[in-house]
């Protein structure tokens, strides 16, 4: 296949064929050939209260987990939203502002920026991703709730991701969007109406 071709065959992808996912289900998210996501969110501990023997306890637990379950992969994401490249962008256009009332009203801005960032302090999400490949469908929920059994004994507060958390994670991901609140499976789904 030419340069062209490719090109354009990347043009008329869809965004899901972009991103490499088939679906989002109830409980995964499904791919082209990396096979099936399935997402635990785990409720990090404020580890900056704790006191260090009890560090070395979560750390021993999470060691636990790791060598029980191999097929246990880790993501971290922001949960909440950043800021930088704007707050970049202002300091940029103060510097090649020549007015001074509108590079104070840019300071504002900044300082604005800075603390709104404060208030929701940099939040994280921490997840355990199990990376189905060919398990059979009535073992699919067994092994499941093993493992996160496993995370419970082992003083993680865990919830698989439903299909509601698996669409807001990669809104999350992909577009930095932490705001919305309901995320819908097509674009503009919402300005759909039926039967009218």
């Amino acid at each position: 296949m030419s340069k062209q071709a490719k090109r354009e065959a990347k043009q008329k992808a869809s965004t899901r064929q972009l991103i490499g996912t088939k679906a989002v289900t109830d409980y995964s998210l499904q791919t082209y050939g990396h096979g099936e996501l399935v997402y635990f969110i785990i409720k990090p501990s404020n580890i900056s209260v704790l006191s260090e023997a009890s560090i070395g306890t979560r750390i021993y637990a999470l060691m636990t987990v790791l060598k029980g379950i191999a097929e246990i992969e880790m993501l971290c994401l922001n949960s909440r939203e950043n800021f930088e490249d704007n707050k970049s962008f202002l300091r940029s256009r103060m510097e090649a502002e020549q007015n001074p009332v509108v590079r104070k009203l840019l300071e504002k801005d900044l300082g604005f920026l800075d603390r709104i960032q404060v208030q929701m302090a940099t939040a994280r999400e921490f997840l355990i991703i199990i990376r189905l490949r060919d398990e059979k469908e009535k073992e699919v929920f067994p092994y499941l709730s093993r493992i996160e059994k496993s995370l419970k004994e082992q003083g993680f507060s865990v919830k698989r991701a439903d299909k509601e958390d698996i669409k807001r994670l990669l809104a999350v991901y992909f577009e930095q969007n932490v705001t919305t609140e309901k995320f819908e499976d097509f674009d503009g789904e919402r300005w759909v109406i039926f039967d009218e």
